[in-house]
């Protein structure tokens, strides 16, 4: 099991290293800075388990910090070192969201114990499995934030919708989140609301009995009743026809299904999870989803960002499809060529990690080389691979150009050439010796305006 990471914040070099010393043989990994801007500028590159940090320090101070790391990571527990005359100041912050705080000069065991509650956040080791999030992966502080609030809402009973584009991983997600709840030793059971045809979809959901219609052959218990005791994830929320978001809503409000055909409803234990792509308060306005569905699907809002805001993770998701797809196509190829990798890094992925996957298997598939060229990629992107010239070869392919298309627009008139680029006639013969034009070749021209 990894240590786990505490980052100190402190101005006081003396008291900055005896925390150190202090946390580090307790079993903690520590990284330490000096100010509240440093802070924030750590936390860009890698996300801790928990901050402490002292309340008055130079610039930016232990508040201002926390009001700036609640603002983007809610779920990263803050720990604040106070003096006796600014505890006021600390016990308003724990009501706006500060997990504790402690007095100078702070109890050194009382601090461990508070900062191993502040990492645990009421989820022991033996509650959630290390390789709950074994599938997903990242080294984005932006996703690693995310997955925090992940850990947290899954030890909970609350609906939960999970929004992002297209291929962003929200199933993936959904899955994780299961593997870390209460529920994991029952199913996981996953629908794609958009899929199925509308008058199917109800039948999937909640079942059917024999006869209820055409083609009914059997009884059909339905992904509700399979999911007993687990996790249900319906994809696509936003595709769901109107008459079936009612009756959704019912199971959510009273954890009863009624199969079609049936007369009598059954109960039901599961856990809900949702996901679009979709703007739902948009669809609220056009009368395409139900407001009180929405407000009860969406107890507790996961937002996963898209590949482009998370180009740290494309690498390690490129290296991760290729061992995939090597294994798959038999075929070895070790890695990627530098200007593959900048033009995968670069690239813009509208589709996200699915576009990339995809990518990557057209690449391996065609690659006769040990590594991905950049050509590949850029087929596979559908792009010109980038080609950065010298300057000097650049500067002279544009006085070229620059050139033929005066020589064309004067019908080979030096004189006129001269005096559209501002420049003597003695200038503009050597330029043209020089790129080896020859102004009697545009006299007379069709094409001449």
């Amino acid at each position: 099991m990894k240590k786990l990471t505490i980052l100190v914040v402190d101005d006081d070099a003396a008291l900055r290293e005896l925390i150190t010393l202090r946390l580090e043989a307790n079993g903690f990994r520590v990284v330490a800075v000096d100010s509240g801007e440093a802070a924030l500028a750590q936390l860009a590159l890698a996300r801790p388990d928990a901050v402490l940090t002292d309340l008055q320090m130079a610039g930016m101070d232990g508040m201002a910090l926390f009001r700036a790391i609640q603002a983007r990571d809610p779920a990263l527990p803050v720990v604040v070192l106070t003096a006796h005359g600014t505890i006021p100041d600390a016990v308003a912050a724990t009501q706006q969201g500060l997990f504790g705080y402690l007095t100078k000069p702070y109890d050194a065991p009382t601090l461990i114990e508070l900062l191993k509650r502040a990492t645990r956040l009421g989820v022991s080791a033996a509650e959630v499995a290390d390789d709950w999030r074994a599938e997903i992966i990242t080294a984005s502080p932006a996703m690693e934030a995310l997955l925090a609030e992940a850990r947290l809402a899954a030890q909970s009973e609350a609906s939960l919708l999970i929004q992002g584009e297209s291929g962003t991983g929200k199933e993936l997600l959904a899955r994780a989140i299961h593997r870390a709840s209460p529920r994991r030793a029952k199913p996981f059971v996953a629908i794609n609301c958009g899929a199925i045809p509308a008058e199917l979809l109800e039948s999937e959901l909640f079942g059917h009995l024999k006869g209820a219609f055409t083609g009914a052959a059997r009884d059909n218990p339905g992904l509700f009743m399979s999911a007993q005791g687990g996790t249900v994830f319906l994809d696509e929320i936003g595709d769901m026809p109107l008459p079936l978001q009612v009756k959704l809503l019912r199971v959510l409000q009273e954890g009863e299904v009624r199969p079609v055909g049936a007369t009598e409803t059954r109960p039901v234990d599961v856990r809900i999870l949702s996901a679009t792509h979709r703007n739902l308060e948009d669809a609220i306005g056009s009368g395409e989803f139900r407001e009180d569905l929405y407000y009860r699907l969406n107890v507790v809002n996961l937002m996963l960002p898209p590949l482009r805001e998370r180009r740290e993770d494309i690498p390690l998701l490129a290296q991760h499809f290729l061992a995939e797809l090597t294994e798959k196509y038999d075929r070895r190829v070790r890695g990627f060529a530098p200007d593959a990798l900048d033009m995968l890094a670069a690239a813009d992925w509208p589709g996200n990690i699915r576009q990339l996957r995809n990518v990557l298997e057209q690449c391996v598939a065609l690659c006769t080389t040990p590594t991905i060229p950049g050509s590949l990629v850029a087929r596979a992107l559908r792009e010109k691979p980038a080609e950065i010239q010298p300057l000097a070869e650049a500067r002279a392919a544009f006085e070229r150009d620059y050139l033929i298309s005066l020589l064309k627009l004067t019908r080979g008139q030096v004189s006129e050439v001269a005096r559209l680029a501002g420049r003597n006639r003695t200038e503009v013969y050597r330029l043209l010796q020089r790129h080896g034009l020859t102004p009697a070749l545009f006299k007379d021209r069709d094409d001449a305006p």
